[in-house]
Order: structure tokens, then C-alpha cells, then sequence
């Protein structure tokens, strides 16, 4: 296969491995700066181009595309998708992910288990809201965060008024959630890899910090989760439309609840907790899907040879 990921950094860990691994196996596995792609659309010959050149020949594509860029990074990977390479995930999906309050109720719709959430434009509904998440203490959130930016745990309701305030007073949007006090600063991140849970690891906050994301120093270790865990984590996944994603979740006294589903999620921390070759598992998916897609298409075109 020749395959293109899509990707501002290439020296990240999980770009190269998935690079090695891909590689090791025959692949050719090209990564390009997507904010450097550009393209012309035009009717029945829609391409991509890269530092002067015509993209040509692609298998697939790997989109690893960062929150900040995520309006360009999904044109850019439509206009594959328009050109007929298989994608990882597709462009609909990642947005699905990327708008949290979108995900959210599209979960809430399939049953899948979350914290009570709620979502107000007007600031001055800010107790209503604080009181729909049985708070105080709420966890307040701007819709655009990521990796626990822009996420705050409001103590008390004048301060998860004056946070909702704060938020609003800027033109940002926020959500409000209740407050998982039995995680005790842990979490759950499930990686799904064509509807299955490949791998797992507990993420816990450092001392005092009640997000346990590693990019805000939280420690990960390998875990066994429950069935019902690992069916929230599949039909998240499903809703989604992910066939590669994380999805975080907390252990709550009425259950597994789902935070977020990460469209792109990295592969170090997971690796190194749990020593399972997650990379591995992505290519396995890709081989399998492209030949499957290929085949298709060719039974395809011989249909309309005959007709």
C-alpha cells in the first residue's frame, strides 16, 4: 500500500511508529504537514497538492489532524476521500468527535452512559445549569478544549457563576458537568481499533489536579475493565463513526461514563503502559479495509463493464 498521513508533526511518537510499523511490513507510509496540502476541486478530477506536486497513487490516508486545525485538516481529507483514498476515519466522524456538545447527544441518544451535562447560552441561567449537574461542585468546559485546557472544577456556586460569566463574557462556549467525585482524579482511556478494545490504561492526575491528562502530568498504568466498560467503549466508538479512537471514560456510582471520544489519540502512553502493539493493530485495519474497499470498487467497475 502507499499511504499518506496527515499530520503538522512528524517526529511525534505515534506518527512514527505508525510509520515503522507500516514500513516493516512493505508499505510505503509518506507523512505530510497538512496546513502545507492544498487543493483543487473541480468536477470529476478533484486533487491534492504538496510543496508544488500533484498527490497521486494513495492507498489511504491517516488523518492525525490537531483540534486547532480541524476545519482545514477536514477539507483537506475530504478532498482525499472525493479522490477515492481510504481514509482511517472519515472527515464526517472526526467532526461528529471534534463538537463536544454534538457527541454528547448523539451518545446520550444511544444510551450510552454520561455525566449529567447541560448548556445554556444565556449567563445569567447559570445556577439552573450548575443545579441540572447536581453541583456545586461542577466541572465547567469550553466546548473548543483539549487535553484539559479550558476545563474547570467551580467549587462553589458563585464561583461556577462567575466561571460561567468569565466564559460567556469572552464569546466562548461552554457545557457544565457533574462532577465525578468517586474517580478520585482517574480515569479510563479504552483505545478501539475496528469496533474492538485493543487496549487499556488508568490515567491518574498528579497530586491535587482533578484531570488526569498525561499532557497535564498524570501517570498511565495498564487495567482490566469490565464488560460493561468495554461494550460503552465499542458503542461510543460506533456512534461516532471511529473505526481508530480513545475513548475516555470515568467509573461513577451509576457506572461507566463516557467524557470524550478522541479521533486522533496518541500512541505512547498507551504503549508504553500496557506493552500492546496498538500501531500494529491500526495497519492490520487498514490492510484489511483497503483490500476490502479495492475489491469493491473493482466489482464495481466490471458491473458496469457488462452493462
Amino acid at each position: 500500500m502507499k499511504i499518506v498521513m496527515l499530520a503538522r508533526n512528524p517526529d511525534l511518537y505515534s506518527h512514527q511508529r505508525i510509520k515503522t510499523v507500516a514500513e516493516a511490513r512493505g508499505h510505503t507510509l509518506d507523512i505530510v504537514n497538512t496546513l502545507h496540502c492544498y487543493m483543487n476541486i473541480t468536477s470529476r478530477r478533484p486533487s491534492v497538492y504538496y510543496n508544488g506536486e500533484k498527490m497521486t497513487g494513495y492507498d489511504a490516508v491517516i488523518p492525525r489532524i490537531g483540534a486547532s486545525i480541524t476545519f482545514y485538516g477536514m477539507a483537506v481529507l475530504r478532498q482525499f476521500e472525493m479522490m477515492g483514498v481510504y481514509p482511517l476515519n472519515e472527515s464526517v466522524a472526526i467532526g461528529r468527535s471534534r463538537d463536544k456538545l454534538r457527541s454528547m447527544q448523539l451518545l446520550a441518544r444511544d444510551g450510552v452512559g454520561l455525566p449529567v451535562t447541560a448548556f445554556a447560552y444565556d449567563p445569567k441561567r447559570a445556577e439552573d445549569i450548575v443545579r441540572m449537574t447536581s453541583g456545586p461542585p461542577t466541572v465547567v468546559k469550553l466546548l473548543e478544549g483539549t487535553q484539559g485546557i479550558g476545563v474547570v472544577l467551580a467549587e462553589t456556586m458563585q464561583s461556577a457563576k462567575s466561571v460561567i460569566e468569565a466564559f460567556r463574557g469572552a464569546k466562548v462556549h461552554i457545557m457544565a458537568q457533574e462532577f465525578i467525585k468517586e474517580a478520585g482524579g482517574t480515569d479510563i482511556r479504552a483505545f478501539v481499533v475496528g469496533g474492538k478494545v485493543v487496549a487499556t490504561m488508568k490515567r491518574t492526575g498528579k497530586a491535587g489536579e482533578f484531570r488526569s491528562n498525561l499532557h497535564r502530568g498524570g501517570m498511565a498504568e495498564a487495567i482490566r475493565i469490565t464488560p460493561i466498560e468495554r461494550a460503552t467503549a465499542v458503542q461510543a466508538a460506533k456512534t461516532m463513526g471511529l473505526d481508530v479512537c480513545g475513548v475516555d471514560m470515568l467509573r461513577s456510582s451509576h457506572g461507566p461514563v463516557v467524557m470524550e471520544v478522541n479521533s486522533s489519540p496518541g500512541l505512547e502512553g498507551v504503549e508504553k503502559a500496557t506493552g500492546k502493539d496498538v500501531a500494529g493493530k491500526i495497519i492490520d485495519l487498514l490492510e484489511a479495509n483497503v483490500e476490502r474497499a479495492q475489491a469493491t470498487r473493482r466489482g464495481k467497475t466490471k458491473t458496469r463493464g457488462r452493462g
